[in-house]
């Protein structure tokens, strides 16, 4: 892909160094971002990021933060279009992290530490570097019985009762770098590729910060949740005697990095803010395709799996890519109708590695909404979270007179309503085949699961919409009596 770099105001334009061709940054500013009490364009325009790429391969998309001072246009052979700033250029990416913060002199040049990083990594490493304290002053420290108890708990990783929550409040908000650390050293997959623990550690912390943690439900630990799932397929017979190391290895990484860098809100967002992802990707897939590119970024700025042949590792890249992009929920149909059809032929055969692939991408997507499967006490917390990042959406929307998404808007749907929904017409279908797939256990708790959380939500709607009937009624109900109460003169006659 051929790059073009049109900075026509800004004077101190340089060629773009090679050194920043072999990282990662992140969603790129817009100059308006002080509508939400974000940094000066000034600011703005000093810092840089980027959509993962290679130098090598010329795949490469550079994004400078500009604000107002240039413009970035560019053009490639497979014809992407130039990046359009739109009549909302402030929705950019995710509002909740946007606040001011007085800037104080600065103990260490950032100059000499700066690099291409998520907004998410960025914010971090820009409050350090400005003597602005953490929100969390203890860190990675941990109390010894916490320690002890997260070890305790990984030792039934493997139940699907798996209380991620807690996981993560003993880890000190570190549940995905723990968990995934753990599954692979399960696996034996360290020594099997041959991995540096310095860099899977660097590699699965970076992951883990590229994951907004304002996000009530795209986060870190709906990463790890996935993650923990994925690893409860894996273990299934099927799958057991048949996935290879790298089947496994891919697994993982794909659970652990299927949302990385979620901005929290969803397409068709970004598709009417002309949010320039959504001009990157042609407006197909645009967050699971910025997903895998951010994967593929952090693998290659870790140099995790530097020491592999070239070939084999553009070769899990792309495989990587295949499996993140199977969670978009937009083609759920395609993916589902595919399955059926192989479940009805019985001709899936696992010792065949395009149908091993197949399965993971299933695999993948049930975990990826497995939620109202779990047990009513973790399947509540998830609903009640994504709801919010859904109204959340909404909010923005009625606040900027966009058309508000109907799923989004608070107005008119509830918790209850939205879950009963997306369990009839995406859930049950897929894991009702994922159970045709593997009949285990596993998949008859996991439909018994569904069954009873469609039934206490359902409950739930019911007494809410009889509380609301009531509520009519009592309105209504002294009116009534005001009006039959009225003294009549005397000598007159009732009606």
């Amino acid at each position: 892909m051929e790059v073009c770099y049109q900075l026509p105001v800004l004077p101190l334009d340089r060629p773009v160094p090679k050194h920043v061709l072999s990282r990662r940054g992140a969603i790129s500013f817009s100059s308006s971002s002080s509508l939400f009490g974000g940094p000066a364009p000034r600011q703005l325009s000093k810092r840089r990021g980027a959509i993962s790429y290679d130098s090598e391969d010329q795949t490469a998309l550079y994004i400078r933060m500009l604000g107002t001072y240039g413009d970035v246009r560019v053009r490639s052979q497979v014809g992407f279009e130039p990046e359009r700033r739109g009549s909302h250029p402030y929705l950019y990416v995710d509002f909740r992290t946007l606040h001011s913060r007085p800037e104080a002199a600065r103990p260490v040049s950032a100059r000499n530490v700066r690099r291409l990083l998520s907004f998410q990594r960025y914010l971090h490493s820009s409050r350090f570097f400005h003597g602005i304290p953490a929100n969390n002053p203890l860190g990675y420290i941990l109390d010894d019985d916490f320690t002890g108890q997260a070890k305790l708990m990984l030792q039934k990783v493997g139940n699907w009762n798996f209380d991620i929550f807690l996981f993560d409040r003993l880890t000190n908000g570190n549940s995905l770098v723990n968990l995934t650390f753990h599954l692979f050293n399960t696996y034996g997959l360290i020594e099997l590729f041959q991995l540096d623990m310095v860099k899977l550690r660097r590699f699965l912390v970076m992951i883990q910060e590229d994951y907004h943690c304002q996000n009530p439900y795209h986060n870190a630990v709906h990463a790890a949740d996935v993650t923990q799932a994925m690893y409860c397929y894996l273990q299934e017979p099927k799958l057991a005697e048949t996935l290879t190391s790298c089947d496994l290895l891919l697994g993982l990484l794909a659970a652990a990095t299927h949302d990385l860098d979620h901005p929290g809100v969803n397409q068709p967002f970004l598709i009417k803010t002309d949010h320039y992802l959504a001009a990157l990707y042609k407006n197909s897939s645009v967050l699971e395709n910025h997903h895998w590119k951010s994967a593929v970024g952090l693998l290659r700025e870790s140099d995790l799996l530097s020491h592999l042949p070239t070939e084999d590792r553009l070769n899990m890249e792309e495989r990587l890519g295949s499996l993140i992009l199977a969670t978009d929920i937009s083609r759920q149909n395609d993916y589902l109708s595919e399955f059926r059809t192989h479940l009805d032929k019985g001709d899936l055969c696992l010792t065949n590695g395009g149908h091993r692939h197949f399965i993971l991408q299933m695999a993948l997507k049930c975990a990826d909404i497995c939620n109202p499967c779990r047990p009513w006490k973790l399947s509540k917390q998830w609903s009640e979270k994504v709801t919010e990042e859904f109204f959340h959406q909404g909010d923005i929307e009625r606040k900027h007179n966009l058309e508000v998404t109907p799923l989004c808007d608070r107005q008119s749907n509830s918790v209850a309503n939205i879950q009963i929904g997306f369990m009839a017409y995406v859930v049950e279908p897929l894991f009702v085949e994922w159970s045709r797939f593997s009949d285990t256990r596993l998949s008859q708790t996991m439909m018994s699961h569904l069954s009873l959380n469609k039934q206490g939500w359902n409950e739930g709607r019911d007494k809410q919409e009889a509380s609301s009937s009531r509520a009519s009624e009592e309105q209504r109900t002294p009116a009534t009596k005001d009006s039959n109460s009225k003294v009549l003169p005397q000598g007159s006659k009732g009606s």
